[in-house]
């Protein structure tokens, strides 16, 4: 049998598997649940609800202060279901009761006004200005930059950073937009010295999975989890032994069964989800944090490493300072 994922925070109760065999500091992270928005762990488990509790979740998710006011017997109304269904949403998103989840969205709602005043909502209407446009997807890529690091595990962070550091090889798998955020630990890593290949071609990825072993690291990019082509390439590099690492919005996603190590964003999609907005920059959230990571563990070498690579780019750029002048040549004098 696999061993269960450790997965970016938020076990429900059915969940109490994954957190088996969890170091203490992991264990504390788990703890810390209770401080994190509902409506970012409702988000993330939504593909995975029944239709039923998926229309009740549609009511929270649409006004979340409006719930906490109300009785279940009109949220069920509302969601076109029953008491029963409604209770059974609250437990599978693991705030055991419907008298839970009012308490957390009310928690939530004062948390959400005193960060800030405005409230400009992630859907973009066909009659939005520029400026609007511009209002909200700066609010909605603040957001999921904001509760990223809400909910990051940071024990899981920990480990994988430490996989990272110590890796013969880490391959890095995406396709679509997140092959961008692949490419981009790659380079980061790449920079300080780390041996990494990020990969997006079907063959090339499943090639690459196959000739990893004992101490090198997978690591599948996919915002929804369910990428065939990341999915398949993490389960080819597992069986042939690396330590494979998702990252992804949804911890019950495909793609978490075949990780040893989730990593989870919190990202809201702005109305053009095919833009992949708000997901992109999640993603390079925890990427920036892991880059930052393993180059702590080697201070002393990636510090030499990215002065000599700012050396070796340094003559390809003009010569004008950050005020719009010229430098003065170099005489050599």
């Amino acid at each position: 049998m696999s061993q269960m994922p450790t997965v970016s925070k938020f076990p429900t109760e059915t969940d109490t598997d994954s957190v088996t065999g969890q170091a203490p500091s992991e264990i504390g992270s788990v703890a810390r649940e209770s401080e994190t928005s509902p409506l970012v762990r409702i988000r993330s488990l939504l593909p995975g609800l029944a239709r039923a509790e998926q229309r009740v979740a549609k009511v929270v998710l649409d006004d979340p202060s409006a719930v906490a006011r109300r009785s279940i017997t009109e949220v069920a109304l509302a969601a076109n279901t029953s008491e029963t269904t409604v209770t059974r949403f609250c437990k599978a998103v693991g705030v055991g009761g419907y008298p839970q989840l009012r308490i957390a969205l009310a928690a939530d709602t004062a948390r959400s006004e005193a960060r800030s005043a405005r409230n400009l909502g992630g859907e973009i209407a066909v009659d939005d200005d520029l400026a609007a446009v511009v209002g909200k997807v700066s609010f909605a890529d603040a957001r999921a930059v904001e509760e990223t690091a809400d909910q990051l595990d940071i024990a899981t962070l920990q480990r994988v950073i430490e996989l990272l550091a110590n890796a013969g090889r880490t391959d890095v798998y995406g396709v679509g937009a997140s092959a961008f955020v692949a490419a981009d630990l790659q380079q980061k890593l790449h920079r300080i010295g780390r041996v990494c290949f990020a990969w997006s071609d079907t063959h090339i990825m499943l090639t690459s999975a196959a000739v990893l072993g004992a101490g090198d690291v997978a690591i599948g990019v996919s915002h929804t989890g369910a990428t065939t082509d990341t999915v398949e390439a993490l389960r080819v590099a597992r069986e042939h032994g690396a330590t494979t690492v998702a990252l992804t919005n949804f911890p019950r996603s495909p793609i978490t069964e075949v990780a040893d190590y989730v990593l989870t964003t919190a990202a809201r999609e702005t109305t053009f989800r095919s833009g992949a907005t708000a997901s992109r920059i999640a993603q390079l959230t925890v990427i920036d944090c892991l880059f930052i990571g393993v180059a702590q563990h080697h201070m002393e070498s990636a510090s030499a490493a990215l002065e000599a690579t700012r050396d070796a780019v340094g003559g390809h750029r003009l010569g004008v300072r950050p005020d719009g002048r010229r430098r003065p040549r170099e005489t050599g004098k």
